[in-house]
């Protein structure tokens, strides 16, 4: 038993996507959520400037002395996550390892398609650790970075003309190329989830890796017996840029107030 909080982190709205499983799965536990939304996106960045970024996301998590730490992006996980763990003593759990045994699992034609950010696909990390699993799998991956910008904007509602254009334009190859099932290689991504599967058919699985993600992390926790024992857990957000625009949109995605919880962080500091 471990009544620490459980910490949450993503460059902006898009690990609410991996938050809201935790909150499913795991109520009983405290979660602390931040997202960098001053610095959104991570996904057009070089490599050592996510690695500094997400160094300073996990130092701040760090000050609620967390028992684990969710990287909730699946830019980070595929660029920073060797040495976010190797650095830090506590489990550090990111998306891409998740995601991969998922598509590898779903799939019955061996082609996977993979969607991220420019940084996730120049990175291969989804494509080798699918490999390793299963070297018959073919992925086809395409970069998506106006994804993100739209999903922060709040254009992820069903319906939406332009996410359903950008859609289009992103996905045509991947669905001619007949693939089975779709890593959303980024958290930002399952927001838009409901106009990508029209899109791709019925037949497409979707892997939505924050979910899968959190639902890695609480068998761990539970093995490793750090799951806490209370009635309900509470949630605490914190992000690096407007508290209003931020608690407008994730109380749309959550289906809850959260207006009055968000606090802003001046995260250059840490």
């Amino acid at each position: 038993m471990d009544q620490r909080p459980i910490g949450v982190f993503d460059s902006g709205l898009g690990g609410l996507t991996a938050l809201k499983e935790l909150r499913r799965i795991l109520p009983e536990e405290d979660l602390i959520y931040f997202g960098d939304t001053g610095r959104v996106p991570y996904g057009t960045k070089g490599r050592e400037t996510i690695l500094r970024y997400a160094r300073q996301d996990v130092a701040f998590l760090r000050t609620f002395d967390p028992k684990a730490i969710v990287v909730a992006c699946g830019t980070v996980s595929a660029n920073a996550l060797t040495e976010l763990t190797a650095e830090n003593d506590l489990p550090i759990f990111g998306v891409v390892e998740a995601a991969a045994q998922a598509a590898v699992e779903a799939t019955q034609t061996k082609k996977v398609g993979l969607i991220g950010t420019s940084a996730s696909i120049r990175s291969g990390a989804y494509e080798r650790e699918i490999a390793g699993l299963d070297p018959s799998v073919e992925v086809i991956a395409r970069a998506c970075p106006l994804f993100v910008p739209l999903v922060e904007n709040g254009r992820f509602r069903p319906g939406d003309r332009v996410a359903e254009l950008v859609v289009e334009e992103y996905l045509a190859p991947i669905r001619a190329a007949g693939v089975d099932a779709l890593v959303l290689g980024c958290t930002h991504y399952p927001l838009l989830a409901r106009t990508i599967g029209e899109f791709m058919g019925p037949d497409v699985n979707l892997i939505d890796t924050g979910a899968v993600c959190a639902g890695r992390a609480a068998r761990a926790l539970g093995e490793k017996d750090l799951l806490a024992r209370r009635e309900k857990g509470s949630c605490r957000y914190f992000v690096s840029d407007s508290t209003q625009d931020f608690a407008h949109l994730a109380s749309i995605f959550l289906g809850e107030t959260v207006e009055d919880g968000v606090e802003r962080v001046e995260i250059w500091r840490y």
